[in-house]
């Protein structure tokens, strides 16, 4: 069993690209503070939530509240903001993510202040609250929890992901219609809070970014395919956060043209992740553990590299028909078909779009082994991953790892038994994968 260093906790990236990610989160979060100090409207937002466009048409600067909490935890400080929000009475089985934001702002409430030495200056005051159905209930619960500790307005909208047992075309446009009415009504509070009309062609032109960043980074994560790999699942949750945070922006999308170039060139000249590539791991399920990200560069210690993952990839290309045209209409669209994209390929098979996506990745990357990760206090990534796996098994004999701690909150973690966990499963994807070649 290889020792784990006690100094290192986040993980070494591969690409020189992937390295600049950190420069764009520091930015995010100075651009809220800029905008405060100006006058510019400031929303507390979440991921899934499909409202990014409108914000940027609208001039009103998003604070990641979900992204905070990951930095926090990547920082080693998220604990005095876990602590707070315990000691005010919140369970530790509350999402991790929202116990790290209700705790900074029920110490910035108590201090009248940014808690000192905030990662990243900390997250600037919001002048409204933007919530969602997306994922989990603390997406909308956790917003107003902060009623405690301000008195901002808030708006919760409603983002829907159909039934796989539904016939999509017989569904799809009730759906796109009522999600559409989502829209509007944001777009309502919206322009009541700021004073502002939207500007449709304005959204239309962010959209159109959006897309484009969405089409190169998808572009990206095919020549991940190749073997060896040339890009891990550690980069990848770095170089998600502009895809998910800032597609709309020009500056993504030279990001992620940047990306594609070197990831190409290491394609090219078969420059993989390690010296020798022994086995291709896939990413799952669940959300990574930001309080210890070198678990990934274990694995690869060992000749094991994560070479695909299911959390936060870019959305495959949607075919929204021509003629939609209303940039509200295009957004919903969007979101309807990526959460619906593996629907009747489940209908037809193993009626769960998780596993069909999974079966995929694992053909298509040539998958040896499959990794989970189930957060104590995050249900929504978490629920439903064994089932998962002994589904996938069905259809595909590939071993699978189940690690067990949190996604922000470092006390659920056992190093010692995680690593032992590691070498185990390893010896078993080594025997399966040599049962094959025989």
């Amino acid at each position: 069993m290889t020792e784990m260093p006690k100094e290192r906790k986040t993980a070494v990236k591969s690409t020189e690209t992937v390295k600049k990610v950190r420069s764009v989160v520091r930015t995010m979060y100075s651009r809220a503070h800029q905008a405060k100090e100006q006058g510019i409207p400031v929303a507390y937002c979440m991921a899934g939530c499909a409202y990014n466009e409108i914000l940027d048409a609208m001039g009103i600067v998003p604070i990641w509240t979900e992204n905070y909490a990951g930095l926090c935890s990547a920082k080693q400080d998220s604990e005095r903001f876990i602590l707070k929000a315990e000691a005010e009475g919140y369970s530790n089985l509350i999402c991790s993510y929202a116990r790290t934001g209700i705790g900074f702002d029920a110490l910035r409430s108590e201090l009248h202040g940014t808690p000192p030495g905030s990662p990243d200056g900390g997250m600037a005051e919001p002048d409204m609250l933007l919530g969602c159905s997306f994922a989990c209930d603390p997406r909308f619960k956790w917003y107003q929890a902060l009623g405690r500790y301000k008195n901002t307005p808030i708006y919760a909208m409603d983002v829907v992901i159909p039934s796989v047992d539904a016939d999509m075309n017989e569904v799809r446009e009730y759906y796109v219609k009522y999600q559409t009415e989502q829209f509007k009504g944001l777009v309502d509070f919206l322009e009541k809070q700021t004073k502002k009309k939207l500007d449709y062609d304005k959204l239309s032109d962010v959209i159109d970014t959006t897309d484009e960043t969405y089409r190169i980074w998808w572009e990206c994560y095919q020549l991940r395919k190749a073997i060896p790999c040339p890009m891990p699942s550690e980069d990848h949750f770095n170089a998600f956060v502009p895809g998910l945070f800032e597609a709309g922006k020009k500056e993504t999308v030279d990001f992620y043209r940047e990306l594609y170039t070197e990831i190409e060139q290491r394609v090219q000249n078969k420059t993989g992740v390690i010296d020798e590539e022994k086995y291709r791991l896939l990413w799952a399920g669940g959300l990574p553990p930001w309080h210890n990200m070198w678990i990934f560069n274990y694995f690869e210690s060992h000749g094991a590299v994560f070479v695909i993952e299911t959390m936060y990839k870019p959305p495959d290309p949607a075919k929204i028909p021509v003629i939609v045209t209303n940039p509200l209409e295009r957004l919903a669209w969007r979101s309807i078909l990526r959460w619906t994209e593996k629907h009747e390929k489940a209908r037809q098979r193993s009626h769960n779009p998780e596993v069909e996506m999974i079966l995929d990745m694992v053909d298509d990357y040539k998958i040896d082994g499959m990794v989970t990760h189930a957060s104590k206090s995050c249900r929504a990534s978490s629920m439903g991953q064994m089932f998962f796996m002994d589904l996938v098994k069905t259809y595909v004999k590939v071993p699978s790892l189940q690690l067990t701690s949190d996604l922000v909150d470092a006390r659920e973690y056992s190093q010692t038994q995680w690593l032992i966990q590691i070498d185990t499963f390893l010896e078993t994807v080594n025997s399966a994968k040599r049962g094959k070649n025989l």
